[in-house]
């Protein structure tokens, strides 16, 4: 019995710790967030898994279609019967976009030209509200410094009056110039602080940075649209001279997708195609560009309608020929979205 006590440090403490439980269960917490984050990360990979498998196979099927674009192109030009047809097609197509191009030009540099021009009138205009507004801050600044330095010299000596009044029957006077000298002290505290606040409004008028440019204005997009409508037309008087209706057939050329045999013979085709190249050289000409242009801007200005004032395009309705003008037969280039105006006009 005496050995088994002696030998007691060898009992072993079977029960569970308090505090190791506590880290088990800390742990297993640990661990079931872990496992639903992990959760939580695989379905978001499998959805971009499936996002990406979805964008393959709309880009394949996208390919297939290129693919078999240009399996027919190259079936229509390996015969004489549809090659010529296919040409005068992509010929007719480049016509329409050649107009295009020439008017987004124009709104380019006219856009350019005016965010220029406003640009620095907006900077302009900024500087010369700020230099009004230094003015004023550096007349207060001016003022108040004088008063401050009014009021410091009136205590200065209000204080040396003061400090000569030593004897005893200067009492009741030394009274009431402390009087004076406590109301010029408040007076030259007041003074201080309006300079001080005039020296903060100096500084913040002198570190204002430039408001932002707001943009064209809407009287310069609607001035930059009525050009691109008035070169519209010029480009469409241009193709007058051309005996088949080349504007017409280019519009309906471009509303395909595919070339069609509706040109006529190889021969007729191969006309067809001087003409379109006649028909480049027309629109690509610039003497007189600038007259023109002008001219059928001054025809449109009193015509044109909008329906808000913060619209910048023209009512399709009141882009019209005017009454008793040269040419009454100049086509809506706007309601008919000639030369595809609506993609290029300002908004």
């Amino acid at each position: 019995m005496n050995a088994l006590r002696q030998l007691g440090f060898l009992k072993l403490n079977l029960r569970p710790d308090a505090g190791g439980g506590a880290d088990h269960d800390h742990r297993v917490i640990e661990l079931f967030r872990n496992r639903a984050e992990l959760k939580k990360a695989y379905g978001g990979l499998q959805e971009e898994t499936y996002r990406l498998k979805d964008l393959v196979k709309q880009q394949e099927a996208a390919t297939q279609r290129v693919q078999d674009m240009l399996g027919e192109l190259e079936g229509r030009l390996s015969t004489n019967e549809t090659a010529y047809a296919t040409l005068a097609f992509y010929q007719l197509r480049r016509l329409w976009q050649s107009g295009r191009e020439l008017i987004g030009q124009l709104v380019a540099d006219l856009s350019r030209q005016q965010d220029e021009r406003e640009r620095r009138h907006h900077l302009a205009l900024h500087n010369r509200r700020q230099f009004a507004r230094r003015q004023t801050v550096e007349g207060q600044l001016t003022a108040a410094q004088r008063l401050s330095e009014e009021a410091g010299a009136l205590v200065t000596q209000l204080a040396s009056e003061l400090g000569a009044l030593t004897r005893f029957w200067h009492y009741f006077k030394r009274r009431a110039l402390e009087r004076r000298l406590h109301a010029a002290q408040a007076a030259a505290a007041a003074a201080s602080a309006s300079l001080a606040q005039a020296q903060t409004e100096l500084e913040a008028v002198n570190q204002e940075p430039l408001p932002e440019f707001p943009g064209l204005s809407v009287d310069a997009r609607r001035a930059i649209n009525l050009a691109a409508i008035a070169y519209a037309e010029v480009l469409c008087e241009r193709l007058k001279v051309i005996e088949k209706p080349l504007l017409q057939m280019a519009r309906e050329a471009t509303g395909r997708r595919a070339a069609a045999d509706v040109y006529g013979s190889p021969k007729e085709c191969v006309l067809l195609m001087a003409q379109i190249s006649r028909a480049q050289r027309l629109l690509a000409t610039r003497g007189a560009l600038a007259e023109e242009i002008r001219t059928h801007t001054e025809r449109l200005q009193p015509l044109v309608s909008y329906r808000g004032p913060a619209d910048t395009s023209p009512t399709g309705d009141s882009i019209a020929a005017a009454p008793g003008s040269a040419d009454p037969h100049v086509p809506n280039v706007l309601a008919e979205d000639t030369w595809d105006l609506f993609r290029v006009l300002l908004r």
